[in-house]
């Protein structure tokens, strides 16, 4: 049989006794359309034994890439029918081409089972891995620490319109978030501190219960958890989508310190707005507290308020600022840490923003169990 288009073809007939011959001539780099492997499909199927595919390129006067995967679709067929595939025939570079697609290491070798490692050895790579791990961090704690140093004396490649951009992202677009949050709490420590105070007839101190720890711990810590989980994490993806793209190795390659340029202004950011949010916080969460005393305990909206400023003292008051003010610092060099670490590939971005979100909550709760033994310890 024979098929011709445009200037290549392809002849496929049957020469001795189980043998078939494949003769190709013409240009296969030319036309819209070259033979395929049908051809020589169908004459493997109408012969009744073959036991070997030749070739005769004898006419073939060019060819490129698209007769190399020709050459390779029959090597499947004679391999899936059993018959012997004979290339002696063919030029001497596609026969090159074949040798190196056949020399290539197949996938057998990524199915062999992991070596055992012992408990020992295991340790110790955790071990060492943990410590590399601290080391960056308290290397990178330095260049911050350096970089925040330079901003105080003017010399920091800082950019003020970076630091308000980001001002703008982790504070007024956060109210909602926060406010909405916060509220809730409000309404849950009073509905828990009422169920609990009502048996000893002191529902009146429902007020001192929300303001206190509202104002004290938990108006700090939410906010800071849900800075974490949104700003933190935008912190992370955007620092680690610029690994990945090389643009923190083009600023250094500028002479641009990554550290005064893309991280100092979110940690600047962070740590000036978070005392508004936490007092922002404080009075949605007592106004929550308020919601539920007037509307479900028999508790006078003048007589919740009274409470409520007497109970908050300026102590516990300027106590959560400053623990916010530290938390949104923990919240920024977290989310900032883990995106100057990230790998150099997409999903490196995503593990990085987990990171950051685990690793900043985490730190918010140990270091709000510090500040709780060291203002017991103060008499704060």
């Amino acid at each position: 049989m024979s098929k011709a288009f445009s200037s290549a073809t392809l002849v496929a007939e049957q020469m001795a006794p189980g043998v078939l011959l494949a003769r190709l001539s013409g240009d296969w780099r030319q036309g819209p359309k070259l033979p395929g492997a049908e051809a020589v499909e169908h004459a493997l199927a109408e012969q009744p034994v073959v036991k070997s595919l030749e070739f005769d390129t004898a006419g073939l006067t060019g060819w490129d890439s698209r007769f190399v995967a020709f050459v390779t679709k029959c090597a499947e067929l004679c391999r899936r029918g059993g018959t012997e595939f004979r290339g002696d025939g063919l030029p001497e570079n596609v026969r090159g081409l074949l040798r190196l697609a056949h020399a290539a290491p197949g996938k057998v070798d990524t199915l062999r089972p992991p070596l055992k490692v012992s408990a020992f050895q295991h340790l110790g790579e955790r071990g060492i891995a943990g410590l590399e791990s601290a080391r960056g961090l308290f290397t990178f704690l330095g260049q911050t620490i350096i970089a925040s140093r330079k901003l105080v004396q003017g010399r920091a490649q800082f950019r003020w319109a970076d630091a308000v951009q980001a001002m703008q992202q982790c504070g007024p677009k956060a109210l909602g978030t926060v406010a909405l949050i916060n509220f809730l709490i409000g309404l849950i420590l009073a509905f828990v501190g009422a169920v609990e105070l009502r048996r000893f007839g002191a529902s009146i101190y429902v007020a001192d219960l929300v303001s206190i720890a509202t104002v004290r711990e938990l108006g700090c810590i939410m906010t800071g958890i849900i800075l974490c989980g949104r700003t933190g994490a935008a912190f992370a993806a955007q620092l680690g989508t610029m690994k990945v793209n090389e643009e923190i190795n083009a600023l250094q390659t500028f002479g641009i310190s990554p550290t005064e340029f893309l991280v100092l202004p979110r940690i600047v950011a962070l740590v000036l707005m978070m005392p508004f949010l936490c007092v922002f916080a404080d009075i949605i969460s007592i106004a929550g507290g308020f919601f539920v005393s007037v509307s479900s305990l028999d508790i006078t909206s003048t007589v919740y308020l009274s409470r409520t400023v007497e109970a908050i003292d300026l102590k516990n008051y300027l106590l959560g600022i400053v623990k916010g003010s530290f938390f949104g610092f923990l919240v920024a060099y977290t989310g900032c840490l883990q995106g100057m670490r990230c790998g150099n590939t997409a999903g490196a971005v995503g593990e990085a923003t987990t990171r950051a979100v685990v690793a900043g909550i985490t730190a918010i709760i140990a270091f709000d169990g510090v500040f709780a033994v060291l203002c017991n310890a103060l008499n704060i």
